[in-house]
C-alpha cells in the first residue's frame, strides 16, 4: 500500500512495511442486528408490515399457547377430565388424544394384527429414507424397492395372506393415519409417471396420442377431486357386472391417482416448454433417440426446474386424502370424527382438540416435505450459480 509524504516542498512516495488495520463492520450490519435491519425494517413499508405482524402475533399467540399448553388437560380417563368447573372451561383436552390415539392411527383393524401395520410403517420409513437421503448406498437399488417391492409387500402385508400365514383383514377396516398414508403414498408413486408419460402424449407430433392425453387432462382437471371420488365409489359399480365387485378402497385409490396425474402432467409439461430449444437440438445431434434423449438429457432438467411445483401437488395430494370420509373411507380426519363424538368424551374442548390435534399432524408431514424440496432446490442449483 503506497502513501505520500512531503520533504522540502517535494513529494515523496514509499510503501508500507505493515498493511492497515482491518476494521469490523458496524455493529448494527452483522449478526441480528444486521439481519433485522435487512429483512425486517429495510424501508418504512417493511417496518410497518414487519410491526402489524408483530402485535397480531403478541395478541393471537398468548390464546394459542393457553388453549394449547397451559390451560390443556394432559390427563384423565374420561370426560370428567375435561369438563368446566366452577364455570371455568379448561383448555385442550389432550387426555382424549392419548386415550384414543391408536383408534387415529389404526381405526378398526384387529388389536392382535397391528403388528402388521407397525412393520408397514417401519417398510415405508425404510424406502423413504433410502430414497430420500443424498448419501445413500445404492439408490438405485432403493428406487425398485420403493416402487415395487414395498407396495407388493405391503399389500400382502395389510390385507393378508394365506401363504405367508396372515389372516385376512378387510379395508373395511382399515382406518386412520394407516390409510391416509396409503391412499397419499400411492398417490406420490402414481402420480410422477403417470403424469411425465401423460406430458410427453400431451407434446407429442402423434395426434391420436396427443388427443387423448389432451382429453383426459382437460377433463380431469374440470372436475373437483370430490367428483372424481364419487364417480369411483358410487357410479364406477353401475358400469359393472353384477358378478364383479371392486373393493371401495381401491376405487379411490385409482380415482385420486388419477386425478394427481392429470395435474402432474402441466407440472411437468411446464418443466418441458421452460427448457431452451437448444438442449434438445444437442441430444439429436449426439444421435440420441426418443426416449434416450428424454431419459438421459430432458427429463431430469425438466423435473429439476419443477421441484416446487411437484412438491406442491405433492403437499396438495396429502391434504385432500381428507375427502376421502364424504364417500366413507375411514381415514386419518374421519376416524377424528368418529371419536370425538363419543359420549365418553363428550366434552366443551373435545372437537376443537381433535381438529387441532390433525392440523399438527398435516402440518409436520406437509411441512417436511416442502423442508427437503428445499434442500433439493439449493443442491441442484448449485452449478447454475454465478
Amino acid at each position: 500500500m503506497s502513501e505520500t509524504a512531503t520533504f522540502s516542498g517535494q513529494s515523496v512516495a514509499f510503501v508500507r512495511a505493515t498493511p492497515a488495520q482491518v476494521l469490523p463492520p458496524p455493529a448494527s450490519m452483522v449478526g441480528v442486528p444486521g439481519w433485522m435491519r435487512q429483512n425486517l425494517f429495510s424501508s418504512p413499508a417493511n417496518t410497518v408490515l414487519t410491526l402489524a405482524i408483530a402485535l397480531l402475533t403478541l395478541w393471537v399467540l398468548p390464546g394459542f399457547i393457553s388453549f394449547l399448553i397451559t390451560d390443556a388437560v394432559w390427563s384423565g380417563a374420561d370426560r370428567e377430565a375435561c369438563i368446566a368447573r366452577n364455570g371455568v372451561v379448561p383448555g385442550a383436552c389432550w387426555a382424549f388424544v392419548r386415550d384414543r390415539l391408536s383408534f387415529f392411527i389404526y381405526g378398526f383393524y384387529p388389536l392382535d394384527q397391528r403388528w402388521r401395520v407397525d412393520l408397514f410403517f417401519l417398510l415405508g420409513a425404510i424406502g423413504v429414507a433410502w430414497m430420500l437421503w443424498q448419501k445413500a448406498p445404492r439408490r438405485d437399488i432403493g428406487f425398485y424397492y420403493f416402487i415395487v417391492v414395498l407396495p407388493i409387500v405391503s399389500f400382502f402385508l395389510l390385507s393378508g395372506s394365506s401363504i405367508l400365514g396372515l389372516a385376512p383383514v378387510d379395508t373395511a377396516r382399515w382406518g386412520g393415519l394407516m390409510v391416509t398414508l396409503v391412499v397419499a403414498g400411492v398417490g406420490i408413486v402414481a402420480s410422477l409417471p403417470l403424469g411425465i408419460l401423460l406430458a410427453l402424449g400431451r407434446r407429442s407430433k402423434l395426434p391420436v396420442v396427443k388427443f387423448f392425453s389432451v382429453l383426459f387432462i382437460e377433463f380431469v382437471r374440470g372436475v373437483p377431486l370430490i367428483t372424481v371420488l364419487f364417480m369411483a365409489n358410487t357410479m364406477l359399480p353401475l358400469f359393472l357386472p353384477d358378478n364383479i365387485t371392486v373393493d371401495k378402497l381401491l376405487r379411490a385409490l385409482v380415482g385420486i391417482g388419477l386425478f394427481a396425474s392429470a395435474y402432474m402432467a402441466e407440472v411437468v409439461r411446464a418443466g418441458l416448454q421452460a427448457l431452451p430449444k437448444g438442449q434438445y437440438e444437442g441430444a439429436m445431434a449426439m444421435g440420441l433417440g426418443y426416449w434416450q434423449m428424454m431419459r438421459l438429457i430432458i427429463l431430469p432438467q425438466a423435473l429439476k426446474i419443477t421441484i416446487p411445483n411437484i412438491v406442491n401437488t405433492y403437499i396438495g395430494l396429502f391434504k385432500d386424502t381428507s375427502l376421502l370420509l364424504i364417500v366413507g373411507i375411514f381415514d386419518f380426519l374421519k376416524a377424528i370424527e368418529t371419536a370425538r363424538v363419543d359420549p365418553q368424551w363428550a366434552a366443551p374442548t373435545t372437537s376443537a382438540t381433535g381438529y387441532a390435534f390433525a392440523a399438527i399432524v398435516y402440518f409436520i408431514f406437509c411441512y417436511g416435505m416442502a423442508v427437503y424440496a428445499r434442500s433439493m432446490e439449493r443442491r441442484l442449483s448449485v452449478g447454475d450459480k454465478r
